[in-house]
């Protein structure tokens, strides 16, 4: 079993830490939170008393952070980047969402110190964590892919290879961009149909049958009482925030930028968001974006 250096234990990194003790490897896990540390403690885990101390001396080093200035802090600008105390053979994962161009500036940077640097985002939101049944989109060569395989197993059920560094992030962007279309359509359609005295479940039910059919509908319907177990009916608590769907998207305009890639669906889903945020939403679940439709 490995020793493993566990760096963010938000909503997301907690219940990955705890796969990856529930499969038997040691976890030193670390986060500015120190509930979160304890309560990793109180699973098994052994508390860090810095970032430093989490990837000294282990085998793999995950990291789970909000952004792409965390990361690079974390592992090159800080006061104490980890990139001069990782061990040569150790593989660092991270997790954190961030854009590529970011994931490939530190990849670089582990590259000319001898180290391996990973990006690994993930997607299942935090039930996926919780069940140990994301889907990791990696960018990474043959040969570190190979070495992470196994550890990204414990934490998920679909492991991709999307190609060398920067892929997994990219990767990552283009699926939220295509959620954050489909949920705002899905909303639209339904409001529509409610507007004209038509049942959401129903309705639900029609276009899951047809060629409506899409995520949003099977697992994770924005209207209120048509589904149980998700955010929408738990007025819209839990899930997965709209400042993050924000944030994502925000990912994808820059990459469509860079890569001179219209994006005008992109761009309109982005434009929705925005104004739900601004509305005071940003702390709700991202299906509530069905709630700007109903309110106009």
């Amino acid at each position: 079993m490995a020793i493993i250096g566990f760096i963010g234990l938000g909503n997301m990194g907690g219940p990955m830490a705890i796969n990856l003790l529930k499969a038997g490897h040691e976890v030193k896990a670390f986060d500015l939170s120190q509930s979160a540390v304890e309560h990793l403690v109180s699973e098994g885990a052994t508390a860090a008393a810095s970032a430093v101390d989490a990837a000294t001396g282990a085998d793999f080093v995950i990291s789970m952070l909000p952004a792409g200035a965390h990361v690079q802090a974390l592992y090159l600008t800080g006061d104490a980047p980890l990139l001069d105390v990782v061990s040569d053979n150790a593989l660092i994962i991270d997790s954190s969402t961030i854009d590529g161009a970011t994931a490939q500036k530190v990849s670089a940077a582990a590259a000319e110190r001898g180290l391996s640097f990973i990006d690994a985002p993930v997607s299942g939101g935090v039930g996926g964590a919780i069940a140990g049944t994301l889907a990791f989109m990696v960018g990474a060569t043959d040969e570190q892919f190979a070495k992470a395989k196994p550890i990204l197993e414990c934490m998920g059920k679909n492991i991709f290879h999307a190609g060398q560094s920067g892929a997994g992030q990219i990767a990552k962007a283009c699926n939220n961009m295509m959620l954050s279309i489909l949920m705002a359509g899905t909303s639209e359609a339904l409001n529509m149909g409610m507007k004209n005295g038509l049942d959401p479940a129903v309705l639900s039910e029609i276009m899951k049958q047809s060629s409506g059919n899409n995520w949003a509908l099977q697992v994770y319907n924005p209207v209120p009482g048509v589904m149980d177990g998700v955010p929408s009916s738990n007025n819209y608590q839990g899930g997965f925030q709209v400042d993050l769907m924000y944030k994502d998207l925000g990912l994808a305009m820059e990459l469509s930028q860079q890569s001179n890639a219209p994006v005008p669906m992109g761009s309109a889903a982005r434009s929705l968001f925005s104004l739900h945020k601004a509305k005071g939403n940003g702390g709700l679940d991202f299906s509530s974006v069905f709630k700007l439709y109903q309110d106009s």
